[in-house]
């Protein structure tokens, strides 16, 4: 790729991330800290009452990060957002955003939640004194599905931070935390 066809992607790329985001971020923000508190906890009790194992997580756990709804969308550009709330022994301790923009071969716009279990002070701590978690730098993060569900128990989790994604609704070809920017923000 030579100067000018880079230049030009990274102009084509300042300019579309923002509008992207501009167009996903008014439909994923939380009204106030007490309508965020209230759909983060409907929305891990919605979690524990389908796994099991996100429950048993739930109580090991340091710290739970709750994004209860994050809106995704894209065409060739895209990106998402999402308001969360960081429980500590089961009350909110802390608001975050999580942020995130790719573009490739995608269409379409869906809409999701995401828990993160920080199961050790370590990654608790990386969170509440980092300006910034870049999902896939730092703690370790291992996503949950229904495979990796099935071997885990409480002698089994070793990993710093585990993800569960859940109530996917929409269509978009992808869905992935991976780069996802976990910033904390005043409510």
């Amino acid at each position: 790729m030579n100067i000018i066809q880079s230049a030009s992607l990274s102009l084509l790329l300042g300019i579309a991330t923002p509008v992207s985001l501009a167009l996903v971020s008014p439909v994923a923000a939380a009204a106030s800290a007490e309508d965020l508190n209230r759909s983060a906890n409907q929305a891990l009790d919605k979690l524990y009452r389908s796994n099991p194992v996100a429950a048993a997580m739930g109580k090991q756990a340091s710290g739970i990060l709750v994004f209860p709804n994050v809106v995704k969308a894209g065409l060739i550009f895209g990106g998402s957002y999402g308001e969360g709330v960081l429980l500590k022994n089961g009350a909110a301790n802390g608001y975050f955003n999580s942020v995130s923009a790719s573009w490739g071969l995608q269409a379409g716009a869906q809409s999701f939640g995401y828990v993160l279990f920080l199961m050790n002070e370590k990654s608790l701590r990386y969170l509440e004194t980092s300006q910034g978690w870049e999902v896939g730098v730092g703690p370790n993060v291992v996503v949950v599905n229904e495979g990796v569900a099935k071997s885990l128990t409480s002698t089994t989790l070793t990993g710093d931070t585990y993800a569960f994604i859940f109530d996917q609704q929409g269509l978009m070809a992808s869905l992935s935390i991976e780069g996802s920017k976990i910033t904390p923000i005043k409510r």
